[in-house]
């Protein structure tokens, strides 16, 4: 058994500009989440995974960087992150930042260079193309913040090549004198002292450009690209040698954002022997919600779980998530924030925390904060929805359902500022917040939850401390249990002689649980469970209900 300090860590995800305001112009900061550091540690929490914080015109919310070695000035100076650090590490907790770097801003020092003239040195360090012969752009691929991935240069009479938004152009990964910067840069926050780092959008800093124009779907100006822009052939090659030159000289911890990343080549990522990072962040379970009338299918998620468990088994390790920066609030799509709130959120949270990996938590969801109630597209932040709207209303397309879908998905939903109290502005911030709070604050907030042993918050206490008291919740085997229930997702952690049953039903209908004979357990049995009573009815499962028991 390969013990590591990242497999028994419970981790939590601080986004900084929502998080916590401390002078007052709302926006939160550095010196915000020093003063909430004691929350995080009573939280149970091992690991701190900070948002990005770097120098950035914020055009995609800090994703856009113009300085790597550097604070945006709205979250504060260096000297806050050092301190920041400092009271981490004084507490028994670790941090790891976001690494960026298949794009930088297109303010950063490197691409203005690299944009003054054809023949300057860092030229190269950006993707440019001619223009086609009728001058219209290199190929047809779609931005995944919509619209075409080129951008045209009047000046130099070529186009640069963004994934993301135009302010985002991608760095030439294929140009050494790239690689080494980046790796350069990444050794000096080690050597500061940080313990690791998300890799963000990683596997797509390799492109097949060879490939050319590609199909447009019917409706579609522009032609979606994954297939020639994310996880490429050769883009081990640069992962190895980021390991070799930096991740491998410094005992932290690493987790790839893997969009395209399945479990049967995830070895090649994450493998003990073969793999370049210790985790990764896979996205085939969160996209099995939509908001027509198909709800929740908790038997494509377990059959997506499942496989990412057994094919890491022995082999390599998982991220466990269900909620990020990017992603809207489960409770409000995968559960029922009406009528279960509290059912769902902590029905969810159960069946995902215990499975075999290193669980991350997202600011917030440890007290149930839900979507937000858009209004209308001056309400969203969110450069990928504002985009895609006036590409539609220029199109003379249907607006109104493109908001009621996004209402749901977008990421923003996911920003809106922490609610610690029911004070004005959520105790987030004495003046109005750069983004609006959700008006249920007065109800779901922290302050409350804190007073009731039976709200979500003191569920997730509890659920923490039941996990690092059981090793067998961290390198326990992992096997499902009535596979083809459509309702229940169950399974069975096995260590030594110790079995552990988790069960959640994921759904608001009762619902029925087979079980083995040799399942015998009874009430005192039971370590953890959603409803206040201790009586549990595998034939009769009430919505949401969820517990883990002794076996």
């Amino acid at each position: 058994m390969n013990k590591k300090w990242w497999k028994e860590a419970v981790a939590y995800q601080v986004y900084p500009r929502s998080f916590n305001d401390s002078n007052n112009d709302g926006i939160g900061d550095l010196q915000g989440v020093i003063e909430k550091l004691d929350y995080i540690e009573a939280l149970g929490i091992d690991i701190i995974w900070l948002s990005p914080m770097y120098q950035s015109p914020n055009d995609d919310n800090g994703y856009d960087i113009s300085d790597y070695q550097a604070i945006m000035s709205e979250f504060g100076t260096m000297d806050d992150f050092d301190q920041l650090l400092e009271g981490i590490h004084q507490r028994g907790m670790k941090l790891i930042l976001d690494l960026v770097v298949n794009h930088t801003s297109d303010e950063h020092p490197w691409f203005i260079e690299s944009k003054s003239n054809k023949n300057n040195p860092k030229r190269d360090w950006y993707i440019w193309q001619d223009p086609k012969e009728d001058g219209s752009e290199p190929n047809n691929w779609e931005s995944i913040f919509n619209g075409s991935t080129w951008e045209y240069d009047a000046q130099t009479e070529q186009y640069y090549f963004h994934l993301f938004s135009k302010k985002q152009p991608d760095l030439n990964w294929s140009n050494p004198d790239v690689r080494e910067a980046i790796y350069k840069m990444m050794n000096w926050w080690f050597e500061k002292g940080i313990d690791g780092f998300r890799v963000d959008a990683i596997t797509h800093i390799k492109k097949t450009f060879e490939a050319g124009d590609l199909p447009v779907p019917e409706g579609k100006t522009y032609a979606p690209a994954f297939d020639v822009d994310m996880n490429q052939p050769g883009i081990q090659t640069w992962l190895q040698e980021m390991k070799d030159k930096s991740l491998s000289k410094y005992d932290i911890m690493t987790v790839g954002e893997a969009n395209g990343v399945t479990p049967n080549n995830a070895e090649a990522w994450v493998g003990d022997e073969k793999g370049k990072f210790n985790m990764i962040f896979q996205f085939e379970h969160l996209g099995l919600w939509n908001t027509g009338d198909v709800q929740f299918d908790v038997r494509a998620y377990k059959a997506v779980l499942n496989a990412w468990q057994n094919n890491l088994d022995d082999i390599g390790w998982n991220a466990l998530f269900i909620e990020n920066h990017d992603q809207p609030r489960r409770v409000s799509t995968w559960g029922d924030d009406k009528n279960f709130w509290y059912e769902s959120a902590t029905s969810h949270a159960l069946v995902y925390f215990l499975q075999k990996g290193t669980p991350f938590i997202y600011q917030g969801q440890e007290i149930g904060m839900t979507n937000y109630p858009f209004k209308n597209i001056e309400t969203f932040n969110d450069v990928a929805v504002v985009n895609e709207y006036n590409i539609v209303k220029d199109q003379h397309g249907d607006v109104n359902a493109l908001l009621e879908k996004h209402k749901m998905e977008n990421r923003d939903n996911s920003r809106t500022p922490m609610q610690w109290d029911d004070s004005s502005f959520a105790g987030f911030s004495k003046h109005e917040p750069w983004f609006p709070v959700n008006p249920n604050y007065r109800k779901i907030n922290v302050a409350a939850q804190q007073q009731n042993p039976n709200s979500i918050l003191n569920f997730y206490k509890s659920m923490i401390q039941v996990k690092k008291t059981h090793d067998i919740l961290t390198y326990g085997s992992f096997t499902l249990v009535d596979e083809e229930n459509e309702r229940v997702f169950a399974y069975l952690r096995e260590f030594n002689d110790e079995r552990m049953l988790i069960v959640g039903n994921l759904t608001d209908q009762t619902a029925t649980l087979n079980l083995p004979e040799t399942f015998i357990f009874s009430s005192n049995c039971v370590l953890l469970h959603n409803y206040n009573d201790r009586i549990i009815h595998v034939n009769e499962l009430r919505p949401y209900e969820a517990f883990i028991v002794t076996l």
